[in-house]
């Protein structure tokens, strides 16, 4: 399997180029569950250690149906196949461009969530134009085991976030166990109370903001993924969600931008315009690096060839 690994914002993306099993034609919603169901080890194998690292999302290039799109692309981490991936889209623009397959400018690319846009800068320079997103919930709160009321907005960004502002615990580095183990079961606790979608979807990403460390910058996040890793970069589903309450909220308008800082203290610059259904399209650019060119091997014979799974 020949895959390229890069970071952005320090949240890992590996695109598989060639190598996984095929997943049929259709819609990429319906790849994607096929990829979910029927390829649950294989796709694990690609992230999980010791072939990957923690907080490694993989993005599975796939033939798009849109034919206006340069590309597909399944996005999926440990915990779950994912419908959008802002951080793995910017990831995979630069990547592209490091191919020869793109150059600076638009370009479209085809996700579960939607078509998204992605305008290259430069080689490490990309602006992602996000699927409509929206607040579905204001003020909801959910008695979290061993802590108490935890209070936050439900919102859609290509994934389902529960956004807790200002966070109970401070975001600070020498936090993130804790805001770990509190975004785990305040996740947990939102699931069990059907706190979620509209439609019933579970939340999947819980985000903690608290003050930025960096005066230009909005605020400083935590976010817990599916995988129960934590966010390197800002997300780019997260900022998205994020951009949605804030407008809801009167809190930002359209066409002002703001920069969200990471838990690190890595940064996007995020923007939205009004969505033709009520959302917000958000705009998130951000920085991403290539790591490695590498070929991935399942030896039969390796006794941790699906990964370490404990």
């Amino acid at each position: 399997m020949h895959v390229i690994d890069s970071h952005t914002a320090g949240e890992p993306t590996r695109v598989i180029l060639d190598g996984f099993p095929d997943l049929g034609s259709g819609p990429l919603s319906e790849r994607a569950a096929r990829l979910a169901t029927r390829h649950y080890d294989d796709y694990r194998a690609v992230v999980l250690e010791p072939r990957g690292q923690v907080a490694m999302v993989g993005a599975l290039l796939v033939p798009p149906v849109d034919p206006t799109c340069v590309t597909g692309v399944i996005y999926f981490d440990v915990g779950a196949v994912l419908g959008m991936c802002g951080h793995g889209t910017i990831g995979l623009a630069v990547t592209l461009y490091h191919m020869g397959l793109i150059g600076t400018g638009q370009h479209r690319i085809e996700t579960p969530a939607g078509v998204v846009t992605v305008d290259v800068k430069d080689a490490n320079t990309i602006t992602v134009t996000n699927i409509e997103s929206r607040r579905v919930a204001a003020g909801a709160s959910v008695d979290v085991p061993g802590f108490g009321i935890v209070t936050g907005d439900v919102a859609y960004g290509g994934n389902w976030f529960f956004l807790v502002d200002p966070s109970p615990i401070p975001v600070v580095a020498s936090n993130i166990r804790a805001l770990t183990d509190l975004a785990i079961a305040t996740r947990t606790a939102l699931n069990e109370e059907k706190i979620g979608g509209e439609n019933g979807e579970p939340v999947d990403h819980v985000i903690f903001y608290g003050p930025a460390d960096d005066e230009a910058a909005h605020s400083r996040n935590f976010v817990l993924c599916p995988d129960d890793a934590y966010d390197r970069s800002p997300c780019g589903t997260g900022s998205s969600a994020r951009l949605a309450c804030l407008a809801a909220s009167g809190r930002m308008g359209e066409g002002k931008q703001i920069v969200q800082e990471s838990i690190i203290g890595s940064t996007y610059t995020l923007s939205y315009k009004a969505g033709p259904t009520g959302g917000v399209i958000p705009s998130i650019t951000g920085q991403a690096y290539v790591m490695a060119v590498a070929e991935l091997i399942f030896n039969p014979a390796d006794p941790f060839r699906n990964g370490i799974v404990i």
